[in-house]
């Protein structure tokens, strides 16, 4: 039996409604998510280059006190840690409020970390090896603070420099493997802080950074173990084949 033409046409008109409809609620949280991003990563930027303009200022305006270096060197160094357990705190916090959109902002934290780690590298080589690389490389080899402080810089260059969609796409799955040495670099960052710390008698901040760290690193962990137990099953399966 053929549809009455008024009943045909409401019909039509009613589907393009409800069309409409969810195109619109669509667009509309496309629009709020961006704007979400965008105040977050304009506070990211605010939050990040702060310490860096009180160090900038307190040069001119002698805020740094009787060592201006070691203000400097504590200074970036710290930034640098708190950044780092800034950037791995994303995954937890896009897991437990399910806002996927958190995740675009762990590049712009990972970049300052970076930066910070790189100022941070370039006064100790100013400063105190005064250009020297031989001197440089001495203070590597003989100083394990400074060998753990080190690695964790170099583990650091890679990430920074593969940072874009085109080095994603480039490396594929490697990049994945490649950019979980933030854990590494955390782990040697914190370590490296815990033995200057230990020298001065004072590890209450290294403690504590260490214990946000850990439970950072803890709560992977059933991820972890999740994706070996897919991993293993995938393979028994192709071997039963």
């Amino acid at each position: 039996m053929a549809m009455p033409r008024k009943s045909l046409t409401f019909t039509q008109a009613w589907t393009f409604t409800a069309g409409s409809k969810l195109h619109s609620s669509i667009g509309s949280n496309i629009v709020i998510q961006k704007h979400q991003i965008l105040v977050c990563k304009v506070g990211i930027w605010i939050a990040a280059l702060s310490p860096g303009s009180w160090l900038v200022a307190g040069l001119f305006l002698g805020w740094l006190g009787p060592n201006p270096v070691e203000t400097l060197t504590h200074i970036t160094g710290m930034t640098t840690l708190v950044l780092l357990l800034v950037t791995l705190s994303i995954t937890p916090l896009r897991r437990i409020t399910g806002w996927n959109g958190a995740i675009r902002l762990r590049r712009p934290l990972g970049l300052f970390a970076f930066f910070y780690a790189l100022v941070h590298f370039n006064i100790w080589f100013v400063f105190d090896q005064v250009f020297n690389w031989r001197w440089m490389v001495e203070d590597i080899i003989e100083r394990p603070y400074i060998t753990v402080g080190f690695s964790a810089f170099v583990i650091l260059v890679p990430l920074a420099l593969t940072s874009t969609k085109g080095w994603m796409r480039r490396l594929g799955v490697r990049w994945t493997k490649l950019h979980r040495g933030i854990y590494l670099a955390a782990t040697l960052g914190v370590v490296h802080f815990y033995w200057l710390a230990n020298s001065k008698a004072d590890v209450r901040l290294p403690l504590l950074l260490a214990l946000c760290l850990s439970v950072l690193l803890l709560y992977r962990v059933p991820g972890w173990l999740e994706r070996r137990r897919r991993m293993i099953a995938r393979s028994q399966g192709r071997n039963i084949r």
